[in-house]
């Protein structure tokens, strides 16, 4: 068997050391004689691999005792329904800045809860770029402004946290969760899709100030009561044990690696590789996102002959590079590069594209 480099957006790759072990706990988890998948999610094996995945949670991402964390089922799309209808009373507004489609998603989602207003987009540019700051039309007394820090289809990302002054930042960090520091001090939740940058599908991280809780005054089903699975330690209804396991596999991997400071010089490093292809290709390939918008973890590209866009595809699978057919919406190709894909991964698809536009151009 001959691993390929996988580039796909989501579910994406995860770091081989961990699916090495997970496969040598397959069959026997520790001394349970059974799979983790087999074991109930109330056993004491089940409950000491979660409380150890939220504290490595905690220690790679400075996570205080002032945020609750949990391990939710749902995707980010269920719970940008269920923010609003836990942050936010019924007629109260939130903001958003919309960057890309997730950003879009996530408006749909909470506006059949809450007043939505949209403080800035960048839909008229085709979302290449971010609003500048000072033209965000916020509203006095949100109950909180939405973001998404990177847009994993157009490959837009913020490279700082905006200030919003006391307005709860709330961020849908799916795709670039743990890829570089951040101050979770400056958010009210951070919420995260596991699948792209932290393990497989079928959780949910959800970063939350205890604060922010219970002061909505709906009535609400108990299970789409966030306090609930605070109560209960993610568990208030039975979690999806299996990723909760492998997310904390990967939270020790990176740890091994060096943490978030650590992968941030790595992905830096990437990107600037596969940047610098396609800049530096004489226009064969093209990158359409304004230079201080630009995604480290996504990376979009088109070819100025889109004829060539499936012999590119078929013959990068055949070199190994696999997932790197664009979004629907767009187009082209897309690379995604997140901490699971190493240097030389980039490196490999880098030296391809160089290859093809000889071969093609």
């Amino acid at each position: 068997m001959s691993r390929a480099f996988n580039f796909s957006a989501g579910p994406a790759a995860l770091p081989e050391a961990v699916l090495r072990q997970v496969q040598s706990e397959l069959l026997e988890y520790k001394n349970e004689r059974a799979s983790l998948m087999e074991l109930s999610h109330r056993g004491q094996a089940f409950i000491d691999c979660a409380a150890q995945a939220e504290r490595d949670l905690r220690d790679l991402m400075g996570i205080s005792d002032d945020y609750a964390v949990l391990f939710l089922q749902g995707g980010a799309t269920t719970l940008s329904a269920l923010l609003p209808l836990n942050l936010a009373r019924p007629e109260q507004t939130v903001d958003f800045v919309l960057t890309g489609h997730w950003g879009e998603k996530a408006l749909e989602n909470m506006k059949p809860s809450v007043n939505v207003n949209v403080a800035a987009t960048a839909k008229e540019g085709s979302y290449r770029s971010i609003p500048a700051r000072d033209s965000w039309q916020l509203t006095k007394d949100a109950a909180f402004l939405h973001y998404t820090p990177n847009e994993t289809i157009h490959g837009v990302e913020f490279h700082d946290t905006p200030d919003v002054g006391d307005v709860p930042l709330v961020a849908d960090f799916s795709s670039n969760i743990l890829s570089r520091p951040v101050d979770v001090s400056k958010f009210g939740v951070i919420y995260a899709g596991a699948q792209k940058n932290l393990g497989p599908a079928g959780v949910t991280i959800v970063i939350v100030r205890k604060d922010l809780l219970g002061k909505h005054g709906r009535n609400l089903p108990p299970i789409f009561e966030l306090q609930n699975q605070v109560k209960n330690d993610s568990m208030f209804n039975t979690p999806t044990t299996f990723s909760w396991y492998v997310i904390g596999l990967v939270l020790q991997w990176l740890k091994q690696q060096g943490g978030a400071t650590a992968m941030e010089k790595q992905n830096a490093e990437k990107a600037r590789l596969l940047y610098s292809a396609i800049d530096g290709s004489n226009g064969f390939y093209t990158n359409p996102i304004e230079l201080h918008a630009r995604s480290w973890m996504n990376v979009p590209f088109v070819m100025a002959n889109a004829d060539l866009d499936k012999a590119f595809l078929k013959e990068s699978e055949a070199a190994g590079l696999l997932g790197l057919k664009g979004h629907r919406a767009l187009g082209g190709m897309r690379a995604s590069i997140y901490n699971a894909i190493p240097v030389k991964g980039v490196q490999a698809l880098v030296d391809f594209m160089q290859d093809f536009a000889k071969r093609n151009g």
